[in-house]
This record gives structure tokens, sequence and C-alpha cells, in this order.
């Protein structure tokens, strides 16, 4: 049985509309966490701090070692609800591509995961940043392909022209 659900893919992508969504349209409740919800419980002085994480005003982000550390512990805390029966549904960037795929693959070790890509040509990821403007200009377009380099998914959805539900029911079917 299925028991977490990664979902990678680059700034506006769409990965946490489709996150919502699979709560909508999966029988049983699942539980989403995304990276940013990680960056938002982490205090301010972390985004000023060479050991933090830095967000560039070219929107390249910049990840120290005390950022390292916490990811690392909020991992393995995700981990384990998933252990303790949690479905969970994991909204991420993998800014190492393949390397940021291994620290998840090491602590999910066990666990049922499907691994899921999600796409969006990066011009259109970068007007839904604009759309948005609570991110930094230019994430969406540097992120948009470094983020699956080397990454290996289980199936991937591209939401340039598909809405979210639409690949929300592509990744649902896929649920043992």
């Amino acid at each position: 049985m299925t028991q977490v659900i990664v979902l990678n893919g680059g700034s506006s992508s769409g990965k946490s509309g489709i996150a919502r969504c699979l709560q909508a349209v999966l029988p049983d409740p699942w539980l989403a966490f995304g990276v940013d919800t990680l960056i938002q419980a982490m205090p301010a002085s972390m985004q000023v701090s060479d050991a933090g994480i830095e967000f560039a005003p070219d929107g390249e982000v910049i990840v120290g070692p005390e950022f390292r550390t916490l990811e690392t512990a909020w991992i393995e805390g995700v981990t384990a609800m998933a252990r303790a029966g949690a479905r969970v549904i994991v909204d991420e960037v993998f800014l190492g591509g393949a390397a940021s795929q291994q620290r998840w693959q090491k602590a999910l070790g066990g666990v049922q995961v499907l691994w899921v890509g999600v796409r969006c040509e990066s011009t259109v990821a970068a007007a839904r940043e604009i759309a948005r403007g609570d991110r930094v200009t230019g994430m969406a377009a540097s992120q948009a392909d470094v983020v699956h380099r080397g990454v290996i998914y289980d199936l991937e959805v591209d939401t340039t022209r598909s809405e979210s539900m639409e690949c929300a029911r592509i990744i649902a079917d896929r649920i043992e």
C-alpha cells in the first residue's frame, strides 16, 4: 500500500494545487506537507545567514549546513508519520536533483512511495510566479529543469496545459 506520494517540481509548477486535489479525490485521509512549510517554520535569522537558506535576487536558492540539519530532521519526521500509519503527500523542490531524491530515499527505506515528477514549461511557471506575487522573480525559470536532473519517477505529470485536478486523478489512479 502506498504510504507516501512525493511530488517534485520547480517553484510555481503546480505541486501544492495537485496536493490539495489529491486530498479531495483520494478515499482515505492524506496529510500534505511542503518544503515551504519547513522554510516558514524556521526563524527569520535562517534567511540572513550563510548557514541557513538564501533567496538571491535572481531567484537562485542557496542552502547552508544549518538548513540541511533542519531539513534532515523534517524528512525524518515526515517519514516517522508514514511509518506510524499516516498517508502523506510531500510537496518538494529537489534543488539538488538526484542527490535530493537520495536523501528522501534513504529516510523512506521500506516505506511504499510513489515518486511523481511535476513538470511545467518554464515560461508558464514564470507567469504563475508573477501572478502569485509571493516568490522571488526568477525562481520558477531557474528551477524548472534542474529539480528533475537525475531523478527517477514512477509517474510524471505536466501542468503546463493540464489542471491540478486532472493531474491529481492521474496520480490517484496509481495509488495502491
